[in-house]
Order: structure tokens, then C-alpha cells, then sequence
């Protein structure tokens, strides 16, 4: 294809907010040129010697953006167990037992499970795993990835000292480490090319990788270097690092220590990699109760969570970061982790500087008006509505409304982008609209019924996957098909605005086209 090329015939929405969709588009070096009629635009296409493609009167709307997610974890349970919607302990061990059989790796890696669906209504411990494997390490994700279930194996090669196996947060972390340090610079490199691949068949056009760590990073640069990817990835790295403790070290900070001197600011790199920003954890999940709850937990009263850094060490990142010019990507689930990481936005006066908070899965009325006051940016995961089903246990029924306010955030001004922080969620932006509009209203999930006011249209979901994705991530670019943009968009088999909301989920993306080639 040549670098002018001419898509006619179709139904294309330059932005979603647009009720009048555009016949035709040109497309020049990658960049939005001509929007017009298929006759306008099949002639200036001739005119300058391109091709013209016909689309045969598909719906076409700007690639979507997610803006959490974690590339390399993907790439890792791409090619792993899925353990999702497993119902029994059981049915763990089977699903554990066929895999072994048929995979030579040194490691065995599942992720996806949820007690919360298993009939004995208990964690998975390592004595179930070894009664299945017990010579190499095996190392089981909850879909949270905030805890995971370890056999005796993989206790000893990471050096962890767990009675059940089941570990959370530091612990977790260094058992992921553990596996992490075991790949080679191109086993890095293939995971990132999967989850990119991946994640491009699905309509995403530019990906917003957290936790990025030195390893991946130098894969990712190596990739960027010999132009081995088009997908376009924005980086959030990962400054942590841990003790032999398991604990977080968040004052070892050579990552930004690196980039301070080198004078990087936010948005290094083209417009295929950026380096944006840092990510950090400053508390857990609802699933494992570890998210830090400014009141104890309604279904389990002695447990109120807990933070992952304190707020002095937190204060102090936030202090160089910002200083550093890069963008802050924080982790917040529980509200009292959000209190404080809004009290350290306002005691260093640090404001109106475009910094994100990740998840909010519970805010209340009263954060909502200081998130706004603050200037700080919403990255949130809709299909949590789905997946968390049991959310209402959790909290009760007094803080059903804290639970993902998205209408809230939205109608606030915060400016809010969808991601799936896949491999958490599944990927496809479908799913997670379907979430966002539904708040699963026909999987007959409670939060449905407790806070109707919450639910997004159909527009306003796919504006947060698109331009709320371009403005979190300032990136202005990207996420949408105006003239001069880039030109990254999806045909997709029926258009979403005329589509009922229950068949949200089911609508498939035909083709990928990034800078204006299928990809």
C-alpha cells in the first residue's frame, strides 16, 4: 500500500461525538488528510497516485485506546493456563493436570481463578497443586493478580515461606519476579510481540503499559529500534523494587534516577513509543481484601485492608516524578487509599498537572469533587462491574453508590479513559463498553439494580476508549479521525450506536488499520 491511500464506501465517525458519518477518508503518510464523499475522495486519491480501498459500506470508528493494561503479563498468560470461570478446586486440578502433560516449560503459569466462583467456597492451596506437580514450580494468578496460589516447588525457588501457598501483594510480586527473571531478552521479546498481535486483532491501536519494568523496557526499546512493532505502546514504569523480605522499596528508585538524569521528560520517543510516565501500587484489590478501606469490610468486619507504601514514601515519589516531568499513574482501589493519595496531591500543591488515578472502584461523592478540584485524570476498568459480581457483599448495600461511579466521574468533567488492566480482564474493548453501558444488568449482577444513575451510553463509552484515552495519556494525536490525526481506526461488522445494548459484547472488529495500514 502506498503512503496515500483512499478509504471509500463506508460509515466513518471522525469522532463519536459526530451524529453524521463520513463517506470517505485520505489518508497521507499515516495521517488523517480528507474527509468528504467517496467521489472527493477516490479522485484526490487518483491525483496523487494512491490506492483506494473500499470498504463496502462498513461502520468505521477511531482505534481504541487502553489505557491500563499489562503488555508483558499478557503476553505471559497468552501463553498459559486460563483459569477463568473455573467452578471447583476440582476442576483446577484437572485443567492443571492437561496442561502439564502437554507443556515442557520450566515454570507452569495459570492465572484467572476466583474462589469466589469454586463450590468448596475456599482458596486453592499448595497441597492441591502437588498433588498434581510437585517438581517444577507452578505458580497460580488470582484474576485480581493481587494474590496467587504457589505449589511447594515454587515456594522453594523463590524462597518464600507460605503454610497454604497462597501469597498476596509483596509476596506475589516477588514470585512474579522470580518467573520474570528467568526470561531471556528475546523470551521478552515474544511475549510483547503476542499481546501486541493480540491486542491489535481486537481494535486496539495504542496500549498503555503499567508497571513497565528495566527488562521489559529493554525488550520494548530493542522492538522500537529495529521497527519490529506498529502498535503504538505508552509507557508507565515500574520504579519498585523488592527486598529479600518482599517488601516494596520504593526509596531504590534507579529507574527514575536514570531517566532525572538523562533530562527524559513525559512523552519520549514517536509516535509508536512513548515513554509517559511511572506506575505506582499504593494499595491491593476488592478480591482479595486487600484494598484499603477507610471502613472494614462488610462481609469480613475484622479486615480493612491495607496500604502498599506509606504516605511519606509515596509523597516523596510523587515530589520527584512531578519534578521529573513525567506522568503519575497511581493505584487506588479503596477509598482510604484515595484519601491519601489525594492529601499528598494537595500538601506538595501539586495540581492541574494531568497525573492519573487507577481503578477508583470505591469513590465517594465528596472524592469526586476534590479528584476534580486536584486536576487529576480517571483511568478506569468497567468490566470490574462484571467480574467483581460480589462487590455489594464486600462493601454493603450504605456503599453500593462508592462502587464505580462512572457517570459520576464522567458528568464531574474528570477526564476518564477506559482500560481492561488485561490480563485482569479480558481484552476486548467490547466487553468492557458492554460493562460500562449495562453495569451487568443482564447477568442479573446487583450493582445493577443498586446504582442505575451510573450507567455511560453507548457514546460516551466509546468516547472514553477513544479521546478520553488521547487526553489521559496527552496524547492529542490519537483518538480520533479529524484532519491531521493520526490515522488509526477499526471496521467493525455492525455499527454500535444503532446496536441494541445487550449485543454490545458480540460486535466484531474486521480489519485493524494503524497510521492508515491494516495491521
Amino acid at each position: 500500500m502506498s503512503y496515500v491511500t483512499g478509504f471509500v464506501n463506508c460509515k466513518a465517525y471522525s469522532t463519536v461525538k459526530v451524529d453524521q458519518p463520513f463517506e470517505a477518508f485520505l489518508v497521507v503518510q499515516g495521517k488523517v488528510a480528507s474527509l468528504g464523499s467517496s467521489k472527493k475522495i477516490a479522485e484526490q486519491a487518483k491525483s496523487l497516485e494512491g490506492d483506494i480501498v473500499d470498504l463496502n459500506g462498513k461502520c468505521v470508528l477511531p482505534g481504541f485506546i487502553d489505557s491500563h493494561l499489562h503488555i508483558d503479563e499478557l503476553g505471559m498468560y497468552l501463553n498459559s493456563l486460563d483459569l477463568r470461570g473455573t467452578k471447583s478446586i476440582g476442576e483446577l486440578q484437572e485443567k492443571l493436570q492437561d496442561f502439564a502433560s502437554n507443556v515442557t516449560t520450566p515454570w507452569i503459569l495459570g492465572h484467572g481463578w476466583d474462589q469466589e466462583l469454586f463450590s468448596e467456597k475456599r482458596w486453592p492451596t499448595k497441597d492441591d497443586l502437588d498433588t498434581v506437580e510437585n517438581k517444577r514450580p507452578v505458580v497460580f494468578s488470582r484474576v485480581c493478580l493481587h494474590a496467587a496460589v504457589l505449589n511447594s516447588k515454587a515456594l522453594e525457588v523463590t524462597g518464600i515461606s507460605s503454610p497454604t501457598g497462597i501469597v498476596v501483594e509483596g509476596d506475589f510480586q516477588r514470585a512474579r519476579d522470580a518467573f520474570k527473571q528467568s526470561l531471556t531478552h528475546e523470551d521478552c521479546k515474544k511475549m510483547i510481540k503476542d499481546a501486541l498481535v493480540y491486542a491489535s486483532s481486537l481494535g486496539l491501536t495504542s496500549l498503555g503499559f503499567v508497571s513497565c519494568d528495566r527488562k521489559m523496557l529493554s525488550a520494548l526499546m530493542s522492538m522500537w529500534y529495529e521497527k519490529e512493532s506498529t502498535t503504538r505502546v505508552r509507557i508507565y514504569l515500574e520504579p519498585g523494587k523488592r527486598c529479600q523480605t518482599g517488601e516494596r522499596m520504593y526509596e531504590d528508585i534507579e529507574l527514575l534516577d536514570a531517566i532525572e538524569k538523562l533530562g527524559i521528560k513525559r512523552g519520549f520517543g514517536d509516535d509508536v513509543f512513548k515513554i509517559q510516565g511511572i506506575k505506582i501500587l499504593a494499595d491491593g484489590s476488592l478480591g482479595a481484601r486487600t484494598a484499603w478501606l477507610t471502613k472494614p469490610y462488610a462481609d469480613q468486619p475484622d479486615q480493612q485492608g491495607f496500604p502498599n507504601i506509606g504516605k511519606e514514601e509515596l509523597t516523596e515519589l510523587v515530589k520527584l516524578a512531578d519534578a521529573t516531568d513525567l506522568q503519575l499513574a497511581i493505584h487506588g482501589i479503596g477509598d482510604a487509599t484515595i484519601d491519601m493519595i489525594f492529601d499528598v496531591f494537595q500538601e506538595t500543591e501539586i495540581r492541574d498537572r494531568g497525573h492519573r488515578i487507577e481503578h477508583l472502584s470505591v469513590l465517594r461523592p465528596d472524592q469526586i469533587k476534590r479528584m476534580k478540584d486536584l486536576g487529576l485524570y480517571a483511568s478506569v476498568q468497567p468490566h470490574f462491574v462484571i467480574s467483581d459480581w460480589w462487590a455489594m457483599e464486600r462493601l454493603g448495600m450504605k456503599r453500593a453508590s462508592f462502587i464505580h461511579p462512572f457517570k459520576s466521574i464522567y458528568f464531574s468533567g474528570i477526564p476518564m479513559a477506559f482500560g481492561t488492566d488485561s490480563p485482569v480482564e479480558k481484552l476486548n474493548p467490547w466487553e468492557t463498553i458492554y460493562a460500562a453501558v449495562t453495569r451487568g444488568k443482564f447477568e442479573g449482577i446487583p450493582i445493577a439494580a443498586a446504582t442505575p444513575d451510573e450507567v455511560l451510553d453507548t457514546k460516551e463509552a466509546i468516547y472514553c476508549y477513544t479521546e478520553g484515552g488521547s487526553t489521559i495519556m496527552h496524547d492529542p494525536y490519537i483518538g480520533s479521525l479529524e484532519i491531521g490525526k493520526l490515522a488509526d481506526f477499526i471496521v467493525v461488522d455492525e455499527n454500535p450506536f444503532e446496536a441494541n445494548a445487550c449485543s454490545l459484547k458480540d460486535i466484531k472488529v474486521l480489519k485493524t488499520y494503524i497510521g492508515g495500514k491494516a495491521s
